[in-house]
């Protein structure tokens, strides 16, 4: 991955240092987000800012992320499922990672076995063999960590590019890049830009794949952002294993996938 200005590879932040930062980064807002939780269970103080970044989202994937996602559709489907198969074994490290730190062995092992399996087997991961092998696909992140851990959500956000998010969220991606062991992995010069690269390909995949969904809540909807919103935090209340209606009525929008899937 691309080095961070300031960081070399022999320094590496500690997840003492790491998990602090996430910390202090959650708690700024602390007070603000008790005041600003509403009785529908969306915690958005930041609700003016975050439309301006939705509005610049949004034109961003009308004039550029759409239509080149519509562009790459055509290329043949078992090129693209190769390009997701490898930028999804890459991220088995920080699952693996994750996991262990969530105390769950059994998802760790999984995520080796399957890292192992699909980089060897699967020729660098550009072939799912684990899946062949029935080996459980196993997902995670540093936000899910954070919520074993017994931090709170936090307030609702929306990242330029990224797309709907929270705080707890975004700590959590930044700390992904750091819990991944391939982010200080030998890989130099040119090479370094192969899993930014392939991680944005598989995106804009995700992008012509749920097309349709993503379109509805963006294109079709009153308002998008709200849409938008409503839907993250309901999929990813789900993910992290909370009931889909605890805070958001499940039936008020359909369970799409993320408005700006990676």
């Amino acid at each position: 991955m691309l080095p961070l200005p300031g960081f070399s590879q022999n320094k590496v932040l500690t997840l003492p240092s790491l998990a602090l930062i996430s910390a202090l980064f959650l708690s700024a807002c602390a007070t603000t987000q008790d005041v600003a939780t509403r009785t529908d269970g969306i915690n958005d103080p930041y609700e003016t800012q975050n439309r301006k970044v939705h509005a610049f989202n949004k034109g961003l994937d009308k004039n550029l992320i759409r239509p080149v996602a519509q562009g790459y559709g055509v290329v043949p489907v078992e090129i693209r499922n190769t390009v997701n198969n490898f930028s999804d074994n890459l991220s088995m490290p920080g699952v693996a990672v994750n996991s262990l730190l969530q105390g769950d062995l059994k998802g760790t092992g999984l995520a080796t076995l399957r890292f192992v399996v699909n980089t060897t087997v699967g020729l660098g991961g550009l072939f799912d063999a684990a899946s062949e092998f029935r080996i459980p696909d196993h997902e995670t992140d540093f936000g899910e960590t954070l919520a074993v851990w017994g931090v709170g959500e936090g307030a609702y956000i929306e990242l330029p590019l990224f797309g709907p998010s929270t705080q707890r969220a975004t700590a959590g991606l930044v700390v992904d890049f750091f819990t991944n062991p391939l982010t200080y992995s030998t890989i130099d010069g040119d090479d370094r830009i192969i899993p930014p690269t392939a991680a944005g390909v598989a995106a804009l995949n995700d992008r012509e794949r749920f097309g349709d969904s993503i379109d509805a809540v963006l294109y079709d909807s009153a308002d998008s952002y709200a849409q938008s919103r409503q839907t993250y935090l309901q999929n990813r209340r789900f993910e992290l294993g909370g009931n889909a209606g605890e805070g958001v009525d499940p039936y008020s929008a359909d369970p799409y996938e993320d408005p700006y899937a990676q």
